[in-house]
């Protein structure tokens, strides 16, 4: 398994899509070059606002500009645009409903600075906010898609966004499609649903499960508010025995509540597994070595399948490391803050 490696997939495509678009602005909050907007700044001088270590400012700075007409894109780390600055989230952009862009990077335990730079929660708090649209990327083609899929949203978006070196899993001309999943594999036994980084991971494991005869339906979910597409909900009532999600995430209030809750709403009584991490802090350390430690890889994948299955399916480590396409991208440049 391997992937097409696209560098910092983000920075050109957004400077070309919103070259003839004047009212799209860029706020950031002093990690322009780490947001991969210090190009924008550069192309697009008159559009472009440093707001300094100030996300309650921005955030506040961003609804008068979207109640003026225009469609303020703020970028900075995940963390930052929800946790300090949640009464200005909530009170300036969420309650009227403004065309506000929050461009959120390194989401979950993607990033090695640890506590204050993870965002692990984010999606359970903004799923509790009315009016928010929140989307997420799990590779370089939905990076550059998502732009037109937010941008047609009349209210106000939050996108976990991919930056650096990104794996390109799904076709260039496959772009990402609002509340829609991508069926990646169709099967009976188990139902797995995955999102962002979440996804690549689980295609390590997928292939060997369907070689020990494990039918699997696989489907990649880029929309996480609303959560109301019909091939989730079909693909959950197809499911013999048991339903998985995986996501880069607390395993409270994210994707797998998300799911927990259609089952709920709709009587699928079917065990549900949830993959992410279970009701903890994570700490500093590669990407790589904090998804093996706090089980959110392939190998805890292989795990859950043998729990709904009830059998032991005999996958080895080594086989899952021979599935890995890059070791997560161990080329590109750390860059914790």
């Amino acid at each position: 398994m391997s992937y097409e490696i696209v560098a910092r997939p983000h920075q050109q495509n957004f400077i070309d899509w919103a070259k003839n678009k004047p009212e799209v602005l860029v706020l950031s909050a002093d990690l322009t070059n780490s947001c991969e907007v210090g190009k924008w700044r550069d192309t697009y001088p008159d559009r472009f606002f440093s707001m300094g270590m100030a996300e309650q400012n921005m955030l506040g700075f961003a609804a008068g500009l979207a109640r003026e007409g225009f469609e303020p894109w703020v970028h900075t780390f995940s963390v930052f645009l929800y946790r300090r600055p949640l009464d200005q989230l909530q009170m300036s952009i969420a309650y009227p409903s403004l065309k506000v862009r929050l461009v959120g990077f390194l989401p979950g335990i993607m990033t090695p600075g640890g506590v204050t730079h993870q965002a692990i929660e984010d999606i359970a708090v903004l799923r509790a906010i009315p009016n928010m649209t929140i989307f997420e990327v799990g590779d370089a083609t939905e990076a550059q898609s998502i732009l037109d899929v937010a941008h047609a949203i009349n209210g106000p978006v939050y996108i976990r966004m991919l930056r650096g070196e990104v794996s390109r899993i799904f076709p260039a001309n496959e772009p990402f499609v609002f509340n829609r999943a991508r069926v990646l594999s169709e099967g009976s036994d188990i139902t797995l649903i995955t999102s962002g980084i979440s996804t690549e991971e689980a295609l390590r494991a997928v292939p060997l499960l369907q070689e020990r005869g494990v039918s699997i339906s696989h489907l990649h979910v880029s929309t996480l508010k609303p959560f109301t597409d019909p091939l989730v909900l079909q693909a959950l009532k197809n499911a013999k025995s048991g339903v998985i999600t995986m996501e880069n995430h607390s395993i409270v209030g994210g994707l797998g509540s998300a799911v927990a809750e259609l089952m709920a709403e709709n009587a699928i009584g079917i065990p549900l597994q949830r993959i992410g991490l279970k009701d903890t802090y994570a700490h500093g350390a590669s990407q790589k070595f904090l998804m093996s430690e706090y089980e959110l890889d392939a190998q805890a994948l292989v795990k859950k399948v043998e729990n709904a299955l009830g059998r032991s399916l005999n996958i080895a480590e080594s086989e899952l490391q021979e599935q890995r396409s890059v070791s997560v991208h161990s080329s590109a440049k750390v860059e914790a803050l």
